[in-house]
């Protein structure tokens, strides 16, 4: 009897991933994005506060011992030339580097680099060895500091140890336990696959699909080898400036970067790198978690395997200093390949004193490299006069390398009062989004009042609460309705807030704000509250909207538009809107924007239903509005939606009409996001939660929960 065909136990292509239904349904719609790190996979516990923590951390024994550690060479993985400042570096730049403006996602918030698929990454190569020589540290402080901040420490750590003063640093990253596996990073099933699969037009950097920042599937930026791997230092400039630009980076914060990334450390390509083995997630269990291990020749030290690229950048890796453009400006570079076969530039006649020592053995010189990323810096002609102003002034270069350094590593945490510890800045920077303080005490009722006989309606007040709070992204904490930056450009223009609707409820809510001393913010989620409440009386409940003041409003000053523009709206199924026609189907994009909001799928459901038969559709619009009481909070949309007695049929694209089998004639029309909620077996089981009779009371508490939740997600001081 053959055994092996008769295990019970589900395993290869039996495993429960592989029996998830959208495995036999591939078009299914797959909810697995709403449900991502459920804190029961979190060993620390729900009730584990990482910010409470932190104030029990040594932050000056924590920094003593991660100075110590730069230079405590290690057998198993030696330190180039007895530092591991570039490896830590690296580990930082991959965590952090992996941010995107386009959704937020990415970035160096969670310690994601932990996980699959960035743990294994092609050009996370031997970043696992930065981690294990850090987990001495995290055994030895624990829970008082997250990996996420650790990592990147580590990178600031390393620049202060070779000698750059750094902006400053901040704790608060808190760990997640479970692969990110809502981020998109591609459609390529193979690393590093051709370009052309993630470009339009290879030839025009700008096509790169969004929401994508990197040129490859596996690395962080571009292709240090040039676009595909052929060498066109000008070709890799333009994509290097629009995969930077994604990543919030102007061109000048783009050139520190990369120089100062490249002024110390080394990259590794001096061998055979088919005798590393599979990378972490494919290595064999032997190995703990460790990949690209090299069991049939020295992996290690100078013969150490990594990119492919060998040699080091400048003369003195280990200490901050200008030899990067001095040896960048003072040379002509040839075209050559490292042993290991990778495209890289060497150097015409270089001086014997210039060459930097062999890793192991100081009496050694060898050769230094530029990547074809390294010959942009002086080739594209806006990259080449920053590069020079940065050689010939150091002061200044260093200064603008901490700046956008500080800048990488804290992008997605969100605003300056989620940052913790001694040593973060004083100063105000435009792209922590700055909010001035509001003002915690006003007379709410009074507010409240003049609100309710301001004559606008229900679907105006909640509406332009909704547009308010819709903005914020639990990828990198932006947006929300805090700061009220609806009423500001590029806000205020913004076609999927309506305008002109804006603009007639801001000229009311305004002034009212102005009477009883509150902020515009405050009085906008105020005026939503007014609405919900007035719905709710509409449907027969008298509720009162919990609200907590101490909003601010931002000023335009301090608002920056460019980069802004990348919150904008271009759908809102809440609203049922959408602004053009996308590859992927509406009730996908509901589910992506349903996860940046931080919802759930219950909460998804029970909101959508009530914003359509408050009556809050963009334009106006009927689509979704299953009721006869418009403006009222019941869940008609939920009693109607799963009425038998009521059948769809297609009406055109995106359109679908409902008509009453006993007589054919036709009730309501409706969207796919709309049809969605009957149509797909778990949130249909939802629907029929709150279609129920007994579910009214429920329904609106429930709406109530979730409505308050969305207006209060940027509220840091309460969350």
């Amino acid at each position: 009897m053959d055994s092996a065909a008769k295990c019970p136990v589900p395993h290869g292509a039996n495993s429960t991933a592989s029996q998830v239904p959208t495995k036999w349904w591939p078009k299914a719609l797959n909810l697995d994005i709403l449900h991502q790190h459920d804190t029961k996979i979190n060993p620390l516990g729900q009730d584990f506060d990482y910010r409470e923590e932190l104030k029990k951390l040594d932050v000056d024994a924590l920094k003593k011992d991660m100075h110590d550690l730069m230079k405590d060479s290690q057998a198993w993985w030696p330190a180039d030339w007895g530092h591991y400042g570039g490896l830590m570096i690296r580990m930082a730049w991959h965590s952090a580097g992996s941010y995107r403006t386009t959704d937020g996602r990415g970035g160096a918030g969670t310690g994601n680099q932990r996980f699959a698929p960035l743990n294994s990454w092609p050009d996370n190569a031997n970043l696992d060895k930065a981690r294990r020589l850090l987990w001495p540290i995290k055994k030895k402080y624990g829970n008082k500091v997250s990996w996420a901040d650790l990592m990147i420490l580590a990178g600031n750590i390393a620049y202060e140890s070779m000698g750059l003063k750094t902006f400053g640093f901040a704790f608060g990253r808190a760990d997640i336990w479970h692969p990110e596996t809502d981020i998109y990073w591609g459609s390529e099933t193979q690393w590093l696959a051709p370009s052309e699969n993630r470009y339009r037009n290879l030839d025009d950097a700008s096509t790169l699909d969004s929401p994508l920042a990197a040129t490859h599937m596996g690395l962080i930026y571009v292709n240090p080898e040039g676009v595909n791997g052929k060498s066109d230092p000008l070709k890799t400039a333009a994509h290097i400036r629009e995969t930077f630009a994604r990543m919030a980076m102007n061109d000048e914060e783009t050139v520190a970067l990369t120089a100062g990334g490249h002024t110390v450390g080394k990259a590794h390509g001096n061998g055979d790198a088919s005798n590393n083995g599979p990378e972490p997630e494919g290595a064999d269990i032997v190995e703990q978690g460790l990949g690209w291990q090299n069991h049939k020749t020295r992996s290690v030290g100078r013969d150490t395997v990594t990119s492919g690229i060998e040699g080091a950048w400048t003369t003195n890796p280990t200490k901050w200093d200008n030899g990067y453009f001095y040896l960048l400006f003072k040379y002509q570079w040839e075209l050559t390949h490292s042993p290991a076969g990778a495209s890289q530039w060497q150097p015409i006649g270089i001086a014997e004193e210039d060459k930097p020592v062999d890793v192991e053995d100081s009496s050694i010189r060898t050769m230094p490299m530029m990547t074809d990323a390294d010959m942009a810096m002086i080739m594209d002609p806006e990259y080449r006069k920053i590069s020079e102003r940065f050689r010939d002034d150091q002061d200044y270069f260093s200064e603008v390398f901490a700046r956008a350094w500080f800048k990488l590593t804290h992008r997605d945490m969100g605003p300056k009062v989620r940052y913790i510890g001694p040593d973060v800045p004083a100063e105000d920077l435009i792209w922590q989004d700055p909010i001035p303080a509001g003002s915690p005490k006003f007379d709410v009722a009074a507010a409240k009042a003049k609100i309710e006989a301001s004559g606008l309606s229900v679907s105006e007040l909640v509406s332009t609460a909704w547009d308010s709070a819709r903005t914020f992204r639990g990828s990198d904490l932006r947006g929300g309705a805090n700061g009220a930056r609806i009423r500001l450009e590029p806000q205020r223009s913004w076609v999927g807030n309506e305008p002109e609707r804006l603009n007639k409820v801001l000229a009311v809510l305004e002034p009212i704000a102005a009477e009883v001393g509150a902020s515009v913010a405050d009085i906008i989620v105020l005026a939503g509250g007014v609405g919900v409440e007035k719905a709710a009386k509409a449907a027969g409940f008298n509720i009162e909207v919990p609200f907590a003041p101490g909003r601010g409003d931002a000023t335009q000053e301090h608002t920056d538009v460019e980069s802004f523009a990348v919150l904008e709206p271009l759908h809102d199924a809440y609203r049922n809107w959408l602004k053009d026609d996308y590859a992927v189907t509406p009730e996908e994009l509901m589910l992506d924007r349903t996860q940046l909001m931080g919802l759930t799928a219950p909460e998804a459901t029970v909101l959508l239903g009530g914003m359509r038969v408050i009556g809050t559709n963009h334009g106006g619009s009927k689509h979704g509005v299953l009721t006869e009481r418009e403006g009222a909070l019941t869940n008609d949309f939920f009693v109607n939606l799963t009425d038998m007695n009521l059948v769809w049929e297609p009406a055109g694209e995106n359109l679908y009409k409902m008509r009453d089998r006993s007589n054919g004639q036709v009730k309501y029309s409706a969207t796919r996001v709309d049809l969605v909620f009957g149509s797909n077996s778990i949130l249909r089981s939802y629907a029929e939660v709150y279609a129920q009779d007994d579910s009214k009371e429920k329904f609106v508490h429930d709406f109530v929960a979730a409505w308050v939740k969305v207006m209060n997600s940027d509220r840091f001081d309460l969350n």
